[in-house]
């Protein structure tokens, strides 16, 4: 049977649960336990797949399809693991799935309530990775605070799993604020003693406190959090800002976590935790023998967790080139004509980054046509290939109106299309063109060279598509098609053979970069920003 960890937050959101999860799991996987984590989101929509980036920064796609919560993308680049479908949660599909069995008649005409119905199906969901018989360790990151209404029905189930798992089988790990008051010159534990006391009042006491704070904790102050907490000592467990979150699992081990863990689940832990690759990347990491700056345009650029896979995509890059990618984000609508040059000039390499609707799609295009006639190395994703097709076409074809029409339904030159099986869709959750797809690469193309292989398969986000209507077009006048997806001949990948670096994908290659194994296309990238740096372009200091 395997053994359960409930991940809870206090005091404050945004305090790193995901990032601890990961950790966590990474450390238990270097002692050889086969691990995955879970994420269980207090919100009623059925996935974050219609929200605002603004409001629940990256959508996360999965190989099976399943518009997710950003932390999942950490737990698949710190474990090199694939997630799916089951490791994501929401409120709304707990709901959803009840009401359908309702609707059934399931419950035989019983009055369906929060407590047993929707916890009993909370806790179904919390149990299916770990009967799988795949997992030693399942690892359960709950969304929100705790003392939140939307909250309550989980730690409710997991108070009830505590008792039908038995002693020893399961734990919670509650992470929360140590805050420093700057007058008062010192850290305070009363709002870690509250968030407890909230907890427990509801049936939950955690085993295990995680302590985000900008100052290590001394010892009085570990006893004092121990005696008031009513937790061990040795489960008072430091978590103090790092300089990266690659450096956070390295600070856990220092402070014997998944030691502490593994005893209270009454689980092996003699040895340490091997995991010396990741050590070595880190340490790559930290010393840098050469810089690059990388302008990412796109409309979410003030929130940093709009893009987040791309930005660690380039992490992973840099590092296996021994390269600081710096990444400057640039706003697309901040782009024109008339400041291009200052806005670019700088950078070594110009990625156009996904998205969706018409907001900022000239200083995109604008851009895009900067980078093809100065050589600047390119990459374009998703929207960011689309982008790239329709500047081609209006610069180079004299298509002056071509368009996506998306953006424009009245273009007389509808270079990007709306895909056939989208027409008839009016529902916008969870139907677009989602998941994994494979992907024939032709000979002799620079998409052949950075991948080393004639048939991938990486995660699709979208509803438009490339019209092949135009493809004779485009390739007479040297812009080709080096990628096709065999069923449907979808493009998925567009290039300009003679430019030093040019190329747009259909797909989202960020999904699928992690530590142990980065894109072949974010490799080939930068690899490409540092000829072209070594050429006579200097990164921003």
């Amino acid at each position: 049977m395997s053994k359960h960890i409930f991940v809870t937050g206090g005091v404050s959101s945004s305090l790193g649960k995901g990032i601890f999860a990961a950790s966590l799991a990474k450390l238990l996987q270097g002692r050889g336990y086969k691990v995955t984590i879970q994420k269980f989101d207090p919100y009623i929509n059925v996935d974050p797949g219609t929200l605002n980036p603004y409001e629940h920064g990256e959508c996360f796609v999965t190989d099976d399809g399943a518009e997710t919560d950003l932390d999942l993308g950490h737990y698949e680049r710190f474990l090199n693991i694939r997630t799916s479908q089951a490791n994501n949660v929401t409120t709304g599909r707990i709901y959803q799935t009840v009401i359908n069995k309702e609707r059934a008649g399931d419950y035989l005409g019983k009055t369906v309530q929060v407590i047993p119905h929707i916890t009993d199906e909370i806790k179904h969901r919390m149990l299916l990775l770990g009967e799988s018989g795949e997992y030693d360790i399942v690892i359960t990151e709950l969304g929100g605070t705790v003392g939140d209404i939307e909250s309550l029905p989980y730690i409710e189930a997991v108070r009830q799993l505590q008792w039908e798992l038995g002693k020893g089988n399961s734990l919670v790990c509650h992470l929360t604020l140590i805050p420093f008051l700057k007058a008062a010159g010192e850290l305070k534990t009363k709002p870690t003693q509250h968030s407890v006391k909230e907890m427990s009042r509801n049936g939950v006491q955690p085993d295990i406190l995680i302590c985000r704070t900008e100052h290590s904790l001394d010892e009085d102050l570990r006893i004092k959090l121990a005696r008031f907490c009513n937790v061990d000592l040795d489960c008072v467990i430091e978590g103090i800002d790092a300089p990266s979150i690659y450096h956070v699992p390295m600070l856990m081990e220092l402070e014997k976590a998944d030691v502490t863990i593994l005893r209270k689940l009454n689980l092996p832990h003699e040895g340490k935790s091997n995991f010396n690759n990741w050590k070595a990347f880190v340490e790559k990491l930290n010393n840098p023998k050469k810089k690059i700056s990388i302008g990412l345009i796109g409309k979410y650029v003030e929130l940093q967790d709009a893009y987040i896979s791309i930005n660690e995509s380039f992490k992973h890059a840099g590092v296996l080139n021994e390269c600081s990618v710096e990444v400057v984000p640039i706003h697309s609508e901040e782009i024109n004509s008339e400041n291009v040059a200052d806005v670019l000039g700088k950078v070594n390499g110009i990625l156009v980054a996904p998205g969706f609707g018409d907001r900022g799609i000239e200083g995109k295009i604008i851009a895009i046509q900067y980078a093809r006639e100065h050589q600047v190395p390119f990459f374009g994703i998703c929207l960011g290939m689309q982008c790239a097709v329709i500047e081609f076409a209006r610069n180079v074809l004299g298509l002056k109106d071509a368009h996506s029409i998306e953006m424009d339904e009245k273009t007389t030159n509808p270079v990007i299309n709306l895909m056939k099986n989208q027409k008839n869709i009016s529902d916008k959750g969870g139907t677009m063109r989602l998941g994994s797809y494979e992907c024939e690469i032709h000979d002799n193309t620079l998409a052949q060279r950075l991948y080393g292989k004639s048939t991938v398969f990486d995660r699709h986000r979208h509803r438009f598509e490339f019209n092949n209507d135009y493809l004779a077009s485009f390739e007479s006048a040297g812009m080709i098609a080096s990628g096709f997806n065999p069923e449907s001949n979808l493009v998925e990948i567009m290039e300009i053979a003679k430019h030093p670096f040019f190329i747009g994908v259909q797909f989202h290659p960020e999904y699928k970069s992690t530590v142990a194994n980065p894109h072949p296309l974010f490799k080939g990238f930068i690899e490409a920003a540092i000829a072209f740096q070594k050429k006579g372009r200097l990164a921003k200091a």
